[in-house]
């Protein structure tokens, strides 16, 4: 099969279309023929090695988190899913979209959104994830909560924004002049723009914030918390939760306490809750989703799409940071 895969991290070339293997569902496996791919951050982060530390990959290595698709295989001691059944998921440990087939653990799939493209399914399981398990299962939402959610115009921004609103939440964010139109769609109360006011000054009392980009806004984001507040980081520090959800070896570990340490030690001074998320698939979590997708409570948002023999270009636009929504290769 083809697949988009890196033969080293920092490829000169950005990674490229090779032929390699065809997957096997083993047991608890589906293998899904991958109709449209997602494209993240974390993509780009993995291709640069980011991760190299601590999360174990071989080369070639496959890209891609994302993936929506048609099962036509299973393998021994599947139960939920059978041959011809359209299924979305997230790729665990950051590596398998961006291939014609992919074997993926039965729990970790779910069934497509009935009303969603491929295109839309693909957009959403790591951002859906992220934004599920950041604000219901860490952060446990309430009712007239005031949530804070950076870049709400980005892939997760986008449906976090509506996920917070589902669960009752007061939300702001932020987002330039261009796409507050957008936020607001989605939901949002309140939009600071972030090239002209300073959050601080606008935000103050909020219970929840999801920090997911650098640490000027990490800083902002304590700042706007009152005190008993949480906050739930997608950008780092990596906390010591983090090395026990990788299971980091031993050697790894004092450097998580380490780069932790100044944030956990504001969290504290500030009476804040600190926790880093490194989000996990999920199959469950996609099910929920997909309800509130199907029931029109949250609606997927699309940047642009790519074929998948431009998918280099997908990655180059991501790393960008500048779309508004989710970047899609289309594979189908």
């Amino acid at each position: 099969m083809k697949a988009f895969v890196i033969d080293r991290y920092k490829p000169a070339d950005g990674g490229h279309l090779a032929d390699v293997a065809d997957p096997r569902p083993g047991a608890g496996q589906v293998l899904v023929e991958v109709h449209a791919a997602g494209v993240n951050p974390l993509d780009v982060r993995t291709r640069s090695g980011e991760f190299k530390l601590f999360l174990r990959q071989h080369m070639p290595l496959i890209l891609g988190n994302d993936v929506a698709g048609v099962v036509t295989a299973v393998g021994p001691a599947v139960s939920r899913f059978a041959v011809g059944d359209e299924v979305y998921a997230r790729a665990e440990r950051a590596a398998g979209a961006f291939a014609e087939l992919i074997a993926l653990d039965e729990d970790d799939v779910a069934a497509k959104p009935a009303t969603s493209s491929m295109v839309e399914a693909a957009s959403l399981p790591l951002v859906g994830l992220t934004a599920w398990q950041a604000l219901v299962e860490i952060a446990a939402v309430q009712p007239d909560q005031r949530v804070f959610v950076e870049a709400g115009s980005g892939g997760v921004g986008t449906i976090a924004v509506q996920l917070a609103k589902h669960l009752g939440a007061f939300v702001a964010t932020t987002a330039s002049v261009a796409n507050t139109e957008l936020v607001a769609g989605l939901g949002a109360d309140v939009v600071v723009d972030y090239r002209r006011q300073d959050v601080t000054s606008v935000l103050d009392g909020y219970d929840v914030a999801l920090h997911n980009q650098d640490s000027k806004a990490l800083d902002a984001a304590f700042r706007v918390l009152r005190p008993g507040g949480r906050l739930v980081s997608l950008s780092g520090p990596p906390d010591p939760t983090f090395a026990d959800r990788i299971d980091a070896p031993w050697f790894v570990r004092p450097v998580f306490y380490a780069i932790s340490a100044p944030a956990l030690l504001r969290a504290r001074r500030r009476k804040v809750r600190y926790r880093f998320l490194y989000v996990r698939a999920d199959g469950a979590q996609l099910t929920e989703l997909a309800a509130l997708v199907d029931a029109g409570a949250i609606r997927p948002v699309i940047d642009q799409t790519f074929p998948f023999a431009a998918t280099g270009d997908a990655l180059a636009a991501v790393e960008a940071g500048r779309s508004r929504g989710k970047v899609v290769v289309t594979l189908r």
